[in-house]
């Protein structure tokens, strides 16, 4: 599942002068899938249905 987008990744990481592998964008992406998921279990706990900044 591709939650990352590839480009701004690789435009911020130009911009600071450095170049991205394709294998830091994949762990990257599972990095972020795993906070949202954290984030959803929190917010249920709450009893929420909304993901808040507090959740992440």
């Amino acid at each position: 599942m591709a939650l990352v987008i590839k480009n701004k990744v690789k435009e911020l990481s130009k911009s600071n002068e450095m170049r991205t592998s394709n294998d830091f964008i994949e762990a990257l992406d599972k990095e972020v899938e795993k906070l949202v998921k954290s984030s959803i279990k929190r917010a249920k706990e709450n009893g929420r249905q909304t993901l808040k900044a507090r959740d992440a």
